[in-house]
This record gives C-alpha cells, structure tokens and sequence, in this order.
C-alpha cells in the first residue's frame, strides 16, 4: 500500500515530454516567424530604394535623350553652315578666276590701244611736220611770185596743189586727233574697270585669307587641346612653337621618341582641319628650324644653317609619313638669324632653339 501511494504521488507531479517538444516547436515556429517579418522589412526597403533608382535613371535617360535630339539638331545646323558656305566659296572662286580672266583681257586691250595711241601721235607729229614743211613751201612761192611779178599757170596750179594738200593734211591731222582722244577716252574707261576688277579681286582675296585665318585658329586651338598647356610649347603670333628640346637632342636632327609623338599630334589635328579647308584655297604647312647662336661645326653639319635645315626636313618627312602630302609641307632653315631673344644667357639660347609651324598661302 505504501508502494502503490508514493507511486500515485509521483504520478500526480510528473511535467509530460511532448509539453516540452510543443514548447520548443512553437519557440521554433516563432523565431521563423520573427526572421521572415524583418526579411520582409528589409525586402521591401530595397525594393523601394531600387524603384526610386530606376525613376532617377529614367529622368537621366530622358535627359540624354533631349541632349541627343538637340546635339542631333546642332549638327544638322552646322552641315548645313558648312555645305552652303562651301557653295559660297566655289562661287567666290569662279567669280575670283572670271575677274582674273577679264582684268587679264583688259590689260591686254590697254596695252594695244597704247600702242595705237603712240602711232597716232607720232603719224600725227609726221603730218604736222609736212604741214610745216608745205607752209613754208607755199610761202616761198608766193614770194618768189610776188617778187617776180608773174603769175603763171604752172606756178598757181602748184600753189593750187599746195594748198590741196594742206587742206587734205588739216583734215587728216584732225581725224587723227578725234581718234586720239576717243582712244584715250576709252583707255580711261579700261583703267576705271581694272581699278574696279582690282578691287573685287582684292576682296575676294581677303575673304580667302580670312577664312584661312579661321581655320588656323581653329588648327592652334586643337593643338593646345592636345599638347596641354607646356612651357616649352608655345604659340607666338601666327606660328606654333617647339623648344627644339622637345624634338631633338642636342647637335642633332633627328627626332627623339618625345619628340615623334608631339609631331604625330600635329600630323592627326593637320589631317582632321586640312579636310575642311576647301580646294579653293591654296595651304601649306610652312615648317622653320632655328638655332641659337653658339656655331657648330660636325661632321654632319658644317654650320647652323644646315642644321636648321635638316630638323626643318626632318619634321616635313615626319609629317609626310603621317599623311601630310608634301605639296601641302614647306621647310626653311635660319640658323641664328631670327632670334626671339637677344640675351647670350642659358634662358635666351633656349628659347632660340626652336621649331615654328605656320599655316600660310602659298
């Protein structure tokens, strides 16, 4: 009996198992629930944060868009610019070379009709002379007639004759003066329309240069985009200038890696502006060397003149390798002559060291 009642109480106390095992489960089941709340939380902040990226970068590519329409509308602008100020410019050089042709033809007439006007007045002169010559004659008769006291019928038939002819000389000598000042008159007006055929051409000339200038300029600009802002590579004027250290060492003419790069610079910016200047005007790249005063005297070169020469070339082959035609390259040497300072210091020495490009006329 005792037994039977501890076992009772024992039984009455006793916590089940799969309490427990519900227990933990429900701990389990909560915490996935608790992980999944917050997986949503953040899930559904980046969702956000995406969606709000994604309408930024639909407002920039409709920004894009509106730049790309507007740069397509300015390059349609400016083809147009450029086909018709090249129609502009062949007909400028038509009328250009058609004035040429007239001042030409003009001159040509000038020149003859001051040929004629010398034979005019030097037949004019001739007659003038007869005519002198028949007065005096008349005038030696009349008085040999006067002072013989007779008139006979051979001596009034000459004076008759005489004075025929003198009459006859009048008239001829004022035909020719009337053709004399006609032609005179009319040389003037010759003169007057080569002055004015002068004038067009002369414009025509300078909107030639003009243009070229723009292209030059635009030629400069390219190339200091390029090259940067060097101490060592400057512009002055209309040329563009390399300290010859750039390009070569020192005694010699032949152009340094450095050096090859710099031209080849020069070579792709020539080609991408020599397509745009139009056949009309006649371009060249105009290359001079210059050295500083100090002589030099090699086996390879006698002088600084030809030293100057051969960098001067060197550049020009360069360029031509590059695709520079060489009716388009000119070379020229100075040795010491043109300097652009006048001190012997190291500074100024350097600084007459160089290598000037120029886009000129031929």
């Amino acid at each position: 009996m005792a037994s039977l009642s501890r076992r009772g109480r024992n039984n009455e106390y006793t916590w089940p198992g799969y309490v427990d095992a519900l227990s933990s489960l429900l701990m389990v089941v909560i915490f996935v629930l608790a992980i999944f709340v917050v997986a949503q939380f953040y899930l559904s902040e980046a969702l956000g944060t995406r969606d709000q990226a994604l309408d930024r970068l639909n407002r920039q590519m409709a920004e894009l868009a509106s730049l790309l329409q507007l740069e397509q509308r300015t390059s349609s602008d400016l083809r147009a610019t450029i086909a018709a100020l090249s129609a502009e410019l062949q007909k400028s050089t038509a009328e250009r070379d058609r004035l040429q042709g007239q001042v030409s033809q003009l001159g040509a007439e000038r020149d003859s009709l001051a040929g004629q006007v010398s034979d005019l007045g030097a037949e004019r002169d001739a007659l003038a002379g007869q005519v002198t010559q028949l007065g005096a004659e008349r005038g030696k008769a009349l008085a040999e007639l006067t002072e013989q006291q007779r008139l006979s019928a051979e001596a009034k038939a000459t004076i008759d004759r005489l004075a025929a002819n003198i009459a006859a000389l009048q008239a001829e000598l004022a035909r020719l003066n009337e053709a004399l000042e006609a032609s005179e008159a009319k040389a003037k007006e010759q003169n007057a329309q080569i002055v004015d055929l002068s004038n067009k051409l002369n414009r025509a000339l300078v909107s030639k240069v003009e243009e070229l200038a723009r292209y030059r300029s635009e030629f400069f600009g390219r190339l200091r985009e390029i090259l940067g802002n060097r101490s060592d590579i400057v512009i002055v004027g209309d040329r563009f200038v390399f300290q010859s250290e750039v390009l070569f060492a020192s005694g010699s003419a032949e152009l340094e890696p450095q050096g090859l790069i710099q031209i080849a610079n020069v070579a792709d910016v020539l080609k991408e502006i020599g397509e745009k200047i139009p056949s009309g005007i006649d371009w060249i790249l105009q290359v001079d060397g210059h050295t500083d005063t100090r002589p030099i005297r090699t086996a390879q070169f006698r002088s600084n003149w030809e030293l100057s020469s051969a960098r001067a070339i060197a550049v020009v082959e360069f360029l031509h390798s590059r695709g520079i035609p060489y009716e388009r390259l000119a070379a020229r040497g100075f040795a010491e002559f043109q300097p652009l300072e006048s001190g012997s210091d190291q500074a100024s020495l350097a600084k007459n060291r160089r290598i000037e490009l120029k886009i000129t006329t031929r």
